[in-house]
């Protein structure tokens, strides 16, 4: 038989010490990126709580950005306080022959009334009485912004016009007065004629969570702007306007508002465009074909 050569004591010895400290020091290692790791994950969580707790604390800076003007620096070319300069809801323009309807506008999150004369401009020339509504803490007036507020405020406008003016009563919503202005239209569906929605979205976290793909934003929104809820079962001519490359309210979310309304209803799109640019794209011919589908028979 063959006779192997037995381990010397001091080979064993030395090979235990070696795997001994490779142990020790692999143990060492992987204990410390073990510390790094959840040192690491601990900031990482801390840092998303905060950012969590920022937006939901301060998510009015992010959605509302007012202007403020006094009633004499927004009253200009032609535009008149409306209902008067001491209980001020918005600028008023009246054509120059009798009016054929009344058109309230709500405006988007920035600015103030004032800068929406072009709405005046283009709807003017069809015969429609203007008014540019002003929101709580926009402009010349106070109160607080917030879905509530701003919606509430929005259908006292629309009661207090068509008291005084009677029908047809066209609302027009842009951006985050299309969310306006569907929640108070759905309130006062009685009054109004037909409803323009330019550049609006179905629903507002739909739009949050494009933006912020990794907060849980249906949980931290206050505000809603449910305008898919807010406009089932309207009944009266709506009409959709998209811009195609609009990067603040894609045009995936009007679209669904669309996809989700009942007739009658209309979808413009407009190519090219994006979301503070659209209105160069209409001509006349659109505003009229526009006017006469929301007027339908009270033309």
């Amino acid at each position: 038989p063959v006779r192997r050569r037995p381990l010397l004591q001091k080979e064993v010895a030395a090979a235990r010490r070696l795997f001994s400290g490779m142990y020790t020091t692999c143990s060492k290692g992987i204990g410390r990126s073990a510390a790094t790791l959840r040192r690491g994950l601990l900031g990482a969580l801390l840092a998303y709580l905060l950012t969590c707790t920022g937006i939901a604390m301060f998510q009015d800076h992010l959605l509302y950005y007012p202007d403020r003007a006094t009633v004499a620096e927004m009253v200009a070319g032609g535009l008149a306080p409306w209902p008067s300069a001491t209980d001020f809801r918005g600028l008023l323009a009246e054509p120059s022959a009798p009016a054929r309807g009344t058109a309230i506008v709500f405006h988007g999150n920035a600015g103030h009334a004032g800068h929406r004369q072009f709405y005046v401009d283009a709807l003017s020339r069809h015969g429609l009485r203007v008014i540019l509504a002003e929101y709580p803490a926009y402009g010349p007036r106070s109160g607080q912004v917030g879905e509530e507020n701003l919606v509430t405020d929005a259908e006292q406008t629309i009661a207090l016009a068509h008291g005084r003016y009677g029908g047809p009563l066209l609302i027009i919503g842009e951006s985050l007065g299309a969310g306006v202005a569907a929640a108070a239209s759905a309130r006062a569906r009685a009054a109004i004629t037909g409803l323009l929605l330019f550049t609006p979205w179905d629903r507002l976290e739909h739009v949050a969570s494009h933006h912020y793909p990794l907060l849980p934003v249906r949980w931290l929104l206050r505000d809603r702007y449910d305008s898919t809820t807010h406009l089932a079962g309207f009944g009266r001519p709506i009409l959709v306007v998209i811009a195609g490359d609009d990067r603040i309210v894609p045009a995936r979310f009007g679209k669904a508002l669309y996809d989700a309304l009942g007739e009658p209803r209309r979808l413009s799109v407009i190519e090219g465009a994006g979301h503070n640019d659209w209105f160069d794209a209409l001509d006349d011919a659109w505003w009229d074909q526009a006017v006469t589908f929301l007027l339908g028979s009270s033309r």
